[in-house]
């Protein structure tokens, strides 16, 4: 018996015109379309850490962007931690915000909260005194930190699990200039903060839809997200994965 052979036949897929024009696209990218390797998180010191920046305005996404740069300075290492100012949950928001679980994840990078429940001034059945001890609890705090980042050698790479009162790198006031707009915390002290800060910590401070003039000359880069459209304006309520 013969076997019949036959030379076009294969397992494997012919790569279609659709498949090349794929692959020239990812050549043309810079790096080629390939993904670098991550590397290992281990303990560093930045090299040119130091500036005070504010995230303020109307707009979306100030909390996201102070995060995000948290995430790239814990993935070089270097120990960040985030204090929330007036985010102690609504009802619109589940308790654990899925922020707090991608930091929980990340070595070097930790967070605490400490807002009242509810939102100052929204009549949500939350007392605003409370709003206003829990908000001069949150700036003792943010003291002791800054305290704790000057009494630390910041050029030298910090333990990631360390404790945040024994120095960090990098400090989020989530949330401090809207406590300040609002009076709940004094906008002079938010400047003594930044001004008592140490020469290598670098302080992120967030929130505002006024224009907090106040750090003029103080800090080194200053933000405005502005809002073009929300879809807060129509009604819509934070969601799960992009407002918490």
């Amino acid at each position: 018996m013969t076997t019949n052979h036959d030379d076009t036949s294969t397992d494997e897929e012919e790569p279609t015109d659709a498949d090349e024009e794929t692959e020239r696209g990812r050549a043309d990218t810079p790096g080629g379309g390939a993904a670098p390797e991550p590397e290992p998180i281990e303990p560093a010191a930045p090299e040119e850490f130091g500036l005070v920046q504010a995230f303020w305005g109307d707009g979306k996404g100030k909390t996201t962007a102070a995060m995000g740069m948290g995430f790239r300075a814990a993935g070089h290492g270097h120990r960040v931690h985030m204090l929330q100012f007036m985010k102690g949950g609504a009802d619109s928001v589940e308790g654990v915000r899925g922020e707090y679980n991608a930091i929980s994840a990340v070595p070097g990078f930790s967070y605490e909260n400490a807002g009242h429940y509810g939102w100052h001034g929204l009549l949500d059945g939350s007392a605003d005194d409370e709003h206003e001890a829990k908000a001069a609890a949150a700036l003792d705090r943010a003291e002791a930190l800054v305290t704790g980042a000057a009494e630390a050698d910041l050029t030298e790479p910090l333990a990631l699990d360390g404790e945040p009162e024994a120095g960090v790198h990098m400090l989020i006031l989530d949330e401090l200039l809207y406590a300040a707009d609002r009076g709940l915390v004094d906008p002079g002290d938010v400047v003594r903060l930044a001004e008592s800060k140490p020469d290598d910590l670098e302080l992120v401070l967030t929130g505002s839809h006024a224009e907090p003039d106040y750090l003029d000359g103080v800090a080194d880069l200053i933000t405005n997200v502005r809002k073009v459209a929300h879809p807060f304006d129509e009604g819509q309520r934070a969601r799960r994965g992009t407002e918490y």
